[in-house]
């Protein structure tokens, strides 16, 4: 527990947040903010291990064994600035007594919503009509003009069903009257599967063959690494869209730059890339697909409901009680 007669906690953020999360805890602790909003590199890290008491990262920030195991660190607390965790070494936080926590729920259906924008821009070509009316080629309105694919009552194919996937599946099903099916580690309860109305599919292969739409929403890590590569894309329908909203090595990037082009599959709609802020550029040179900047939890809402859940877990670490969104 932290004596108050001591001085205040030191704390990184390691990007910039939103004024409010920023505020609130500027006010209660020793901040410092990343003012020129640029990625850390490692010797940045490094040092930070030494002169911080925690240190608030984002999926832009790799923290590896080698920063976490430095010598004399001061580092005990890691307040992720999101859900997923695969840029953090969880062996190596745990190994040097660091706290790691993250910050689930308050996500969900922002990220929900923008895999949903991503299938409707895909199937309905909406990336292409608008950079045909910026560049001045549009003629005008004619029958067989940008012609896409209709999603309502189609089938909506889901790799993870957990809370993104799940909040996917409700929007798609009670907005489209999409078909939910579903492949994951753990099938869901009766209950949840009645409240997407899902369907279970123990064969992840199975699911892509019968999926119109593929969203992935798995963790990453090497269990996942290319989960979708040539082998599988080949599986899909030549109709088919896949949506990555989950992490970026998840899929080959390669593989799928050539299965667009070549017509395996009708066309993607991405928000993250297996080498961010570089995306392949098989993709960049394709019409059907659509490129997002990793935007999943990007409104002010929601990114500020995201720091306050991490300063939450900071008041209560540094308060001496159990933090609430503990991962190791």
């Amino acid at each position: 527990m932290v004596n108050p007669t001591q001085s205040k906690p030191k704390i990184l953020l390691s990007r910039r947040w939103t004024r409010e999360a920023e505020q609130y805890l500027s006010e209660r602790y020793d901040v410092t903010l990343n003012v020129n909003d640029v990625p850390l590199d490692a010797a940045a890290l490094t040092q930070a291990m030494r002169d911080y008491d925690a240190i608030c990262p984002t999926v832009s920030d790799s923290l590896n064994a080698a920063i976490l195991g430095t010598p004399g660190a001061r580092v005990k607390l890691i307040g992720n600035f999101g859900v997923g965790f695969n840029h953090i070494d969880i062996e190596a936080a745990r190994k040097a007594g660091i706290t790691v926590t993250n910050t689930p729920d308050v996500l969900t259906d922002t990220t929900a919503d923008l895999a949903i924008l991503l299938m409707l821009m895909a199937t309905r070509r909406a990336g292409e009509g608008e950079r045909e009316l910026r560049e001045g080629r549009w003629t005008g309105w004619r029958p067989t003009h940008l012609l896409g694919q209709d999603v309502t009552n189609k089938t909506l194919g889901l790799v993870g069903f957990g809370r993104i996937a799940q909040a996917t599946a409700r929007r798609a099903h009670l907005g489209f009257g999409m078909r939910i099916a579903y492949h994951s580690r753990r099938r869901a309860t009766a209950q949840v599967e009645a409240q997407c109305n899902a369907t279970y599919y123990e064969s992840l292969d199975a699911l892509l063959a019968d999926s119109d739409v593929l969203s992935l929403h798995c963790p990453g890590g090497a269990e996942t690494h290319h989960l979708i590569n040539r082998t599988r894309l080949g599986l899909m329908k030549q109709t088919a869209v896949l949506v990555n909203t989950a992490r970026g090595p998840v899929v080959d990037e390669a593989a799928l730059a050539e299965s667009l082009a070549s017509g395996q599959i009708a066309a993607a709609g991405l928000d993250v890339y297996e080498r961010e802020p570089i995306v392949h550029p098989g993709l960049l040179a394709l019409q059907n697909v659509v490129l997002l900047p990793h935007m999943g939890s990007g409104t002010l809402e929601t990114r500020t409901a995201m720091g306050l859940r991490v300063a939450r877990n900071v008041d209560l670490f540094f308060a001496g009680q159990p933090v609430s969104d503990k991962v190791v």
